[in-house]
């Protein structure tokens, strides 16, 4: 075991030397080292400690009445409640989503709103000049905003701007990966020119209790690009979904600290720009007055929403040793796979001679489990050729016993079918007692569910 050594601590800044000197070398300070016996340390530990020389902080008692903070409506009530009722002054904000989805418009719209009600706001743009966003707000019916213009990619620049004058309101930076800081060296999108110019604006807006919007690019696969410590530095993260082939756009609250998260709100586009959608069901779900094979309809669940859709299927009879082929859009194919092999295990229904397609209608995306009994009964009654009533709602999870099991939230899915129109509902046993006008039929297994569709037994 090393002998320990003799070390000199400085007072003011902690700095160790291994020998007495009359003025500390790092700090500066006269007469400030002191003896002390020395440790076994790593040599990082054995330079420097963090244990003296450093300010205290105040502590506060976690049981302190703390109201909450005001928000402030942006006029678009989708975009509220995706926000958790408003933004929040010192709060920011990122939002991403794939090319021309829609993101510069919807900013762009909040941002008059927020101005013709009486709030300053600036918005920066890194991509575009000023008067394309000028003209874009023309064409929106926007340009009587009192919207403060800038085309700008330096974080110096734009901060020295901002500091001159009043703290705005709404600040709106778009897009983070074309900012540039000349504190460190880099081209703009790059990990550490992101990390640093969101770092600066973000403190401004802390400080300045002024809400920051930052618009982000996305990669390939949907995922923000930069760093991912943006968006743990950042108080919400949103993310603008949609197909630019389809006309509906969901903005969904990945991470909130100011509100719920999971919540979403659902837009459509026309040609005067993003237009509120009061009730999503109605874009999803397929005007038709009779029963159609294949076609069942399920409320699945987005937050506190409830949002029916509609899933279709089909099957078609191969030949003998053809490959049959599986093909899913809007659902995990994985687990259509597993839900096609409980029907094949636990309820004597044979796939592996025919090809299958599944797709969600209106482009609409399902992570809810509780799409299993739907996702089962459309699959059935396509292979079957018999039609689930048009009137009826499934919604459920199979296990791979074939057992329903229940799901969260029962009430608002039957509640929101019982509002539109919707007369029976298939859900597992157990689940509620509020049938909201429907004739419910409970289900405890998925093979005597198949037996009543097929009418065996």
């Amino acid at each position: 075991m090393a002998k320990p050594q003799k070390r000199y601590v400085c007072a003011a800044c902690g700095s160790v030397t291994p020998r007495w000197q009359g003025q500390c070398g790092d700090c500066g300070a006269w007469n400030s080292l002191s003896e002390e016996a020395a440790v076994n340390a790593t040599p990082f530990a054995a330079k420097h400690h963090l244990r003296a020389g450093g300010q205290a902080i105040k502590l506060a008692s976690l049981d302190v009445p703390t109201p909450l903070p005001p928000r402030r409506p942006t006029g678009i009530g989708e975009f509220d409640r995706a926000l958790g009722g408003g933004l929040v002054a010192g709060s920011a904000i990122l939002i991403g989503g794939d090319p021309g989805i829609g993101k510069s418009t919807l900013l762009l719209q909040a941002a008059a709103r927020i101005a013709r009600a009486g709030g300053s706001v600036i918005y920066i743009s890194g991509e575009e000049a000023s008067d394309q966003v000028r003209l874009r707000a023309m064409r929106l019916g926007l340009g009587d905003a009192p919207v403060q213009l800038a085309s700008a990619t330096s974080v110096r620049d734009i901060l020295t701007t901002l500091e001159a004058g009043p703290a705005p309101d709404l600040l709106v930076i778009d897009s983070i990966q074309t900012m540039h800081s000349d504190v460190i060296e880099g081209a703009p999108g790059t990990v550490s020119q992101v990390r640093a110019s969101s770092q600066e604006l973000i403190r401004f807006a802390k400080e300045r209790s002024t809400t920051l919007v930052l618009v982000g690019h996305v990669t390939k696969d949907g995922s923000i690009a930069g760093p991912r410590v943006l968006e743990h530095m950042v108080d919400t993260v949103l993310s603008f979904e949609g197909e630019r082939s389809h006309q509906y756009r969901i903005l969904r609250a990945i991470k909130n600290r100011f509100g719920g998260t999971e919540e979403i709100g659902v837009f459509a586009m026309s040609e005067d720009g993003l237009d509120e959608v009061g009730n999503p069901s109605s874009l999803f779900l397929t005007q038709r007055d009779e029963s159609v094979t294949g076609a069942v309809v399920f409320p699945a669940l987005e937050g506190t929403r409830p949002v029916l859709v509609e899933i279709q299927a089909l099957t078609v009879r191969l030949a003998s040793g053809a490959t049959p082929r599986r093909a899913v859009v809007g659902w995990d194919s994985g687990r259509m796979s597993m839900i096609l092999a409980v029907l094949e295990a636990r309820c004597g229904l044979s796939f592996s001679s025919c090809e299958v397609y599944l797709n969600v209608a209106g482009g609409y995306r399902i992570t809810d489990p509780a799409a299993d009994l739907a996702v089962a009964a459309a699959l059935v009654s396509a292979l079957a050729e018999r039609p689930l009533p048009a009137t009826a709602i499934a919604f459920g999870e199979i296990s791979l016993s074939g057992e329903i099991r229940p799901v969260a939230h029962a009430n608002l899915r039957l509640k929101e079918a019982a509002k539109l129109g919707f007369e029976r509902a298939y859900l597992p046993s157990g689940t509620s007692k509020e049938s909201h006008g429907l004739n419910m039929q409970m289900l405890g297994r998925l093979d005597r569910f198949v037996d009543a569709l097929l009418g065996r037994g």
